[in-house]
């Protein structure tokens, strides 16, 4: 059942363009209900309070699903969260937008398209590619392999925690400095073996033997975060030179490398459930 929700999400996100088929939609809907009955506008300035806002729903999830007995009605609740979970319409837009601008020869509207994602996002300074390899991880296969491993539950986990921390910017939505690291620390915790499971992909489907050195690095790397890894096998495995007044080569070819390990990582899903390795 995990890969048929998966392959129906997968299909379904990128025609669903209204709001109510987006998780930020939801998201709002969530802290503003939090807003009401904790009376404080700045209620995610606390710890617990965070820790409740990021549980509650992990919960209501779980328990939705330990106790429908109908297999069709939890297979039809589970796409229908997967379907919200996946994605982002933002980034998708920046990634178009960018690329009229870069067919139109207007290369500073798209290094506002650049950095505008980077802000949004919260990324460090990074090639536009760069970022689209990154979204591609925490938008689809990080939400699919939290799908696989611990249903609909961990896919609203890791969509709530990655959206806390991508917000955290927003007036509406203040962080604490202390509750902000403490987020990212559990993220970068989380992140360790989807990022390399991810990285693995990139390096099966690109250039192996130039990849692999860096892969193996990653495995003990611990300082370095899980962005940084992703990308820096990414860069190897997918072996292209730029030339420089073509900015839509490095966006192009990186995101074309992320669908074909997504697809890999797919296929590998299908087998393990061929396998009964997954249900």
């Amino acid at each position: 059942m995990s890969l048929i929700s998966l392959l129906i999400a997968l299909m379904a996100e990128r025609h669903l363009s209204l709001s109510v088929w987006q998780f930020n939609h939801y998201y709002r809907m969530y802290l503003t209900w939090w807003k009401k009955i904790d009376k404080q506008a700045n209620f995610l300035q606390n710890e617990t309070k965070t820790l409740a806002v990021i549980v509650l729903p992990i919960a209501i999830v779980g328990l939705l699903m330990e106790f429908i007995d109908d297999g069709i009605l939890k297979f039809l609740l589970s796409t229908l969260i997967l379907i919200v979970c996946f994605g982002c319409v933002k980034s998708r837009d920046a990634y178009k937008c960018f690329l009229r601008s870069a067919f139109r020869g207007e290369m500073t509207t798209c290094e506002m398209n650049r950095q505008q994602l980077l802000k949004e996002k919260g990324l460090e300074d990074q090639g536009f590619g760069q970022s689209l390899v990154w979204l591609n991880y925490r938008y689809y296969i990080a939400i699919m392999l939290f799908f696989v491993a611990f249903g609909a539950a961990g896919a609203v986990f890791y969509r709530l925690l990655t959206t806390l921390v991508e917000q955290n910017h927003d007036d509406e939505i203040t962080i604490s400095d202390g509750v902000l690291k403490s987020c990212k620390q559990v993220l970068a915790v989380i992140d360790w073996l989807p990022v390399r499971i991810t990285a693995f992909g990139y390096m099966f489907v690109g250039h192996f033997s130039k990849a692999l050195p860096t892969w193996l690095e990653s495995l003990f790397n611990f300082t370095s975060t899980p962005n940084q890894i992703l990308i820096s096998v990414a860069k190897v495995a997918e072996d292209y030179s730029i030339d420089d007044d073509d900015c839509t080569a490095e966006p192009c070819l990186l995101v074309r490398l992320a669908k074909r390990t997504l697809l890999l990582l797919l296929a590998v899903i299908s087998a393990l459930t061929i396998l009964g390795v997954v249900n």
